[in-house]
């Protein structure tokens, strides 16, 4: 009998060796400065859809790591229909980034995408080894989940342009402290080839070459 189920009993059928996150952007932005990050969110979320509909393409499984807002008694498609039908503020962002069927979601009730969840247990039954991050905040919930990811060994690309924050500054700021204390990759999301992080992420690191046997001393 194997150690465990191949695909979590039937509800992780995907493998891929890269994944697709986004953070927090079914989120009805109603509250104090969503307005303002609402400014910065919605062409953001343009070149996301775009993003997301080449790693659909590309066979990369997306999930969706999503605040739970507090709400303890909700699940993701009531959150997702708060924001698609009451008028809120986000609603142009859950339009344009509105999940699919077959896409994936994790409840969180903190900043990471990781604490106190099952994404650990999912990105493991996929065989996820590098992890695109994309969505709201940059400068906090990515930040938390970037810093997490790093101390579980994933690679990350965190494309500048799918990834925003009240104040660009501090976005940008964000961006570049993620790039050199956890080796993100930043580049914007049109230059990203889905193709290749597959392949970069196959590749096994080289084993040490065999220490040669060391000669007697005369």
């Amino acid at each position: 009998m194997p150690a465990k189920n191949e695909d979590l009993h039937g509800f992780v059928p995907d493998k891929s060796n890269v994944a697709l996150l986004l953070i927090d952007v079914i989120n009805d932005l109603d509250f104090g400065g969503g307005e303002e990050l609402l400014r910065h969110a919605l062409p953001m979320a343009r070149r996301l859809a775009e993003l997301k509909r080449r790693a659909r393409a590309a066979g990369v499984p997306v999930v969706y790591v999503n605040d739970n807002f507090g709400k303890w008694q909700s699940d993701f498609k009531k959150i997702l229909e708060h924001c698609l039908k009451d008028g809120v503020p986000g609603r142009p962002v859950a339009e344009l980034l509105r999940p699919e069927e077959d896409d994936y979601f994790v409840l969180k009730p903190k900043h990471s995408g990781f604490f106190s969840t099952t994404l650990d247990i999912l990105l493991d039954y996929l065989g996820v080894k590098t992890l695109v991050l994309t969505g709201l905040t940059g400068d906090i919930c990515v930040l938390f989940t970037a810093h997490d990811a790093y101390m579980r060994d994933f690679h990350l690309v965190i494309p500048s342009d799918c990834v925003a924050s009240n104040d660009p500054g501090e976005n940008e700021y964000t961006l570049e402290k993620m790039a050199r204390l956890m080796d993100a990759d930043t580049r914007p999301s049109n230059e990203i080839d889905f193709a290749e992080l597959k392949r970069l992420a196959k590749r096994e690191p080289e084993p040490n070459p065999e220490p040669e046997p060391k000669r007697a001393t005369p």
